[in-house]
C-alpha cells in the first residue's frame, strides 16, 4: 500500500546519501592506492571488518526470512510450486549463461596468439587450490547433497553456510506451518527476531562506505593503476560478457514476464551494486537485498525463499565466466577444442558451478575442478587467470547478484505475487521506500 500524498516530504542532506558516501570512499580509495600504496594497502582491516560484520548477520536472517515466509504463506503446495519454478528457472539460465559466455569465447578469441608454453608456468602457485578441487570433482553428485545436509542445525549457522541454514529452515518452516495453531507463538518469535536482525542490519549497512574504502585502497595500492594491462583482453570480454547478458538477456525476460524495465531495477538497487563492485562480494548485501525486493512488491515469502536459494543455484556470471576463462585457456596454449570437448565442457560445467557456494576461494576451485574434467585442456594453465581473479570477481559478484534479483521478480510475477503499481512506482522514482521501519507499506511520494 502506498500513502497518499500529503506535505511533501523533506529532501535528506546529499551528505546523508548511503550511495553518494560509497562513491566517496570508492573514489578516496582510488587516490589513496595510487598516492600511498603501502598506507592504503593497510586499509584492507576496513573491508575485512565490514565483510565480517555482513557475515555475522547472514545467516540468522535468512534462517528468520525463510522460516516466516513458509509458515505464514499457509499453502505448503503453493511453496513448493515457488521452489520448482526457481530451480526450473535456475537451470535455464545458467544453461544459457554458460553458452553465452563459450560463444563470446569463440567470436572474440580473447586468448588466441598469446602461445603459452605450460611448461613455464608455475605449478606451485595452484597449490592452495588443487586439494579442494580434487575433493569437490571427486566427490560426485551424492557429496554435493550430503553436503547441503548440515551436521547439526548450530553448526550450519555457526560455519555461516548459507545452503545448509537454507535447508534447516525449508523443513523448520515446513513443520512450524504444519504443527498450526500452537506454532503460532514460535513464528511470531521468529518474526519478531528477523525484525531485529533488519534493524542491526540497517546499523551496519551505514559502515559501507568505510568497507569500500578499504577494499578499493587496497585493490589499487596492492595490483597498481595498470594492474589490469596483464590479460586485459579476457576481463574486457567477461565484462562485456556480462553486461550483454544482463541488458540482453535478463532485461528481455524481465520485460516479458514482469513488464518492467532491468535498467530502472539496477537504478534502483545503485547502493547495492556499488558495494558489491567494490567488495567483490555479493554476501555483503543479501540483507538489504531481501529487504529492497520486498519493497518494490515482492511478497516475502517469495523473496524468503528464491534469493538465498539463487545464491547457491543460479550463479549466471559465474557461469559465464567457466566457460569463458575455459576456452580461453585452451585458446592461449594452443589447445584445440573438438566439439565434443565443448559438450563436455557444458556438462561438467553445470554441475560443477552448484558447488561454488561455500569452496574456499571457489572461482578458482570450481574452474580447476572443471578443467581437470576435460582432459583436452591442461589444467595448468588455470595459472594464467590467478593474477586477474579480484577484477573478474567483480563482474562476477555483480551479475550473480543482478541474475538473482531478476529471478525473484520473474517468479514471483509468474505466481502472481508481485504487486506491479507498488514495483512501477518504486522504480520510476514516484515513490521512495523506506528500509529503516518493518512496514512494508513504508514507502513515501517522492518530491
Amino acid at each position: 500500500m502506498i500513502s497518499q500524498p500529503g506535505a511533501p516530504a523533506r529532501r535528506s542532506p546529499l551528505y546523508k546519501s548511503l550511495f553518494l558516501q560509497v562513491v566517496a570512499g570508492l573514489v578516496l580509495g582510488i587516490i589513496l592506492g595510487v598516492a600511498t600504496p603501502g598506507f592504503a594497502i593497510g586499509l584492507k582491516f576496513f573491508s575485512d571488518a565490514f565483510l565480517k560484520l555482513i557475515s555475522m548477520i547472514v545467516a540468522p536472517i535468512v534462517f528468520c526470512v525463510v522460516v516466516h515466509g513458509i509458515a505464514g504463506a499457509g499453502d505448503l503446495k503453493k511453496v513448493g510450486r515457488v521452489g520448482g519454478k526457481a530451480l526450473l528457472y535456475f537451470e535455464v539460465m545458467t544453461t544459457v549463461a554458460l553458452i553465452v559466455g563459450l560463444v563470446l569465447a569463440f567470436l572474440i578469441r580473447p586468448g588466441v596468439g598469446m602461445n603459452i608454453n605450460t611448461a613455464s608456468l608455475d605449478a606451485h602457485a595452484l597449490n592452495t587450490y588443487a586439494d579442494n578441487a580434487h575433493k569437490l570433482q571427486g566427490g560426485g553428485i551424492g557429496s554435493f547433497i550430503l553436503n547441503i545436509i548440515p551436521t547439526t542445525s548450530f553448526d550450519a549457522l555457526a560455519r555461516n553456510d548459507v545452503l545448509q541454514v537454507l535447508f534447516f529452515a525449508v523443513i523448520f518452516g515446513t513443520s512450524l506451518a504444519l504443527v498450526g495453531e500452537p506454532g503460532k507463538p514460535v513464528e511470531a518469535l521468529v518474526e519478531a527476531v528477523s525484525k531485529v536482525l533488519f534493524r542491526a542490519m540497517g546499523l551496519i549497512v551505514r559502515l559501507a562506505p568505510l568497507g569500500v574504502l578499504g577494499a578499493v585502497a587496497y585493490t589499487v595500492g596492492q595490483y597498481g593503476i595498470h594492474s589490469l594491462e596483464q590479460l586485459a583482453s579476457l576481463v574486457a570480454v567477461f565484462w562485456v560478457a556480462v553486461t550483454l547478458f544482463i541488458v540482453v538477456v535478463l532485461g528481455t525476460v524481465l520485460r516479458v514476464t514482469a513488464g518492467l524495465n532491468i535498467l530502472r531495477l539496477l537504478a534502483y538497487l545503485r547502493e547495492e551494486l556499488t558495494i558489491v563492485l567494490a567488495t567483490a562480494s555479493s554476501d555483503a548485501v543479501l540483507p538489504q537485498i531481501m529487504r529492497k525486493l520486498e519493497r518494490m512488491g515482492v511478497k516475502p515469502s517469495v523473496v524468503g525463499l528464491v534469493v538465498p536459494t539463487g545464491y547457491s543455484f543460479n550463479l549466471d556470471a559465474f557461469s559465464i565466466y567457466l566457460t569463458l576463462a575455459t576456452v580461453f585457456i585452451a585458446q592461449a596454449t594452443n589447445t584445440p577444442l573438438s566439439f565434443g570437448d565443448l559438450l563436455l565442457v557444458l556438462g561438467i560445467s553445470l554441475v560443477t558451478s552448484k558447488g561454488a557456494h561455500g569452496v574456499p576461494g571457489s572461482a578458482i576451485v570450481i574452474l580447476a575442478a572443471t578443467l581437470n574434467a576435460v582432459p583436452a585442456i591442461p589444467a595448468i594453465g588455470l595459472v594464467l587467470v590467478l593474477s586477474i581473479d579480484w577484477f573478474i570477481g567483480m563482474a562476477r559478484a555483480l551479475g550473480n547478484l543482478i541474475g538473482n534479483c531478476v529471478a525473484t521478480v520473474v517468479i514471483a510475477a509468474w505466481e502472481k505475487d508481485l504487486d506491479l503499481a507498488v514495483a512501477r512506482q518504486v522504480l520510476t522514482g514516484s515513490v521512495t521506500v523506506d528500509l529503516t521501519t518493518d512496514d512494508l507499506s513504508a514507502v513515501q511520494p517522492a518530491e
